[in-house]
């Protein structure tokens, strides 16, 4: 029998955390088209090699969250993706939401897709190598009308029936409701729907009968929104982050990760060595690392730019970025 607990609390060796690239072809296509790289099966594949193919990524990473695409690519070195980072001590975890689309009652909010087929498509992944998966559900804000308890309850709902499915297939879930940054919003305003969102879906899981020892949390930071005007210092951010968690997470849960969430390396990066440094001197009862997906790549896209000359400075732009986020990760 799979041992769902020691696989989620290994994803937090001291030092390392997850890399998300585990971006939806749209996405993918997007976030190449940024820096003027035109997206095709190929290309995605050399996106996601860029990273997984770097040198000694396992000194800083635990685990790498893929596309279903991904799984069944290979790398420069022949090797399957899942095959290559498990040889190197890395857990291959796999996106299995199919994306968020308006909710019908509120159509400003999201709603994530994709429980119809999740048993099947579990078993497939597993076969496939993932050995943990991650389910995102989008929380938007909007003054004091976003979001709406529709939202929050239906996004619990479906977080606690993936949860539970991937824990019956014998897959560690990671449960993503992450906080949009954009917004007016402030600091507080984000803390608020933070403990909202969490309460909501503590509960939820609890009724789902989800074990919370084996599930991971990634989460939004508490800040300011991205149009408010106001740039929070990351002491700010560490106080508010950690106070909304303490308040709302059971201790039992394996491990909290936080998303970059919209904010340029060096503020995720930042803020990040601030919680953390904070968790440490408040005795926190869950060990924390990062998941990041920009953060980790923006640097290192605009240095490649789809050109196979590039890939070894693009290459050291991503790690020397990796080395900073585990360093902040370590407190």
């Amino acid at each position: 029998m799979t041992d769902l607990v020691a696989i989620a609390r290994s994803l937090f060796a001291p030092g390392k955390g997850i890399l998300a690239a585990d971006e939806s072809v749209h996405t993918a296509t997007k976030r190449l088209a940024d820096y003027g790289i035109s997206a095709s099966v190929e290309t995605r594949r050399l996106y996601r090699d860029l990273f997984i193919g770097a040198e000694d990524i396992e000194e800083s990473l635990s685990g790498v969250i893929l596309f279903s695409e991904t799984l069944l690519q290979k790398g420069s070195d022949k090797k399957l993706f899942p095959t290559s980072l498990a040889a190197r001590g890395i857990l291959p975890g796999v996106k299995v939401d199919l994306g968020a689309e308006p909710l019908p009652e509120s159509p400003h909010e999201f709603i994530t897709q994709g429980l119809l087929d999740l048993p099947e498509r579990l078993v497939a992944y597993k076969k496939q190598g993932a050995v943990f998966t991650k389910w995102r559900a989008v929380i938007r804000i909007d003054g004091d009308t976003l979001p709406s308890a529709v939202a929050l309850h239906e996004n619990a709902k479906r977080l606690a029936s993936y949860a539970k499915e991937a824990q019956s297939a014998g897959l560690v879930p990671i449960l993503e409701p992450d906080i949009l940054h954009e917004g007016k919003h402030s600091r507080q305003r984000s803390r608020a729907v933070i403990g909202e969102v969490l309460k909501t879906l503590f509960s939820v899981l609890e009724e789902h009968s989800v074990d919370r020892a084996s599930i991971v949390l990634k989460t939004s930071m508490a800040l300011s929104g991205s149009e408010s005007g106001r740039t929070d210092s990351p002491e700010e951010v560490a106080d508010d982050t950690l106070a909304v968690l303490v308040e709302n997470v059971p201790p039992q849960v394996a491990g909290i990760v936080f998303l970059s969430g919209g904010q340029t390396p060096d503020e995720a990066t930042t803020n990040l060595a601030a919680i953390t440094r904070r968790a440490k001197e408040l005795n926190m009862p869950w060990p924390l690392t990062f998941s990041f997906a920009r953060a980790l790549q923006d640097e290192a896209l605009a240095v490649w730019k789809g050109n196979e000359e590039n890939v070894p400075t693009a290459r050291e732009a991503f790690l020397n970025r990796l080395a900073k986020v585990s360093a902040a990760a370590s407190g």
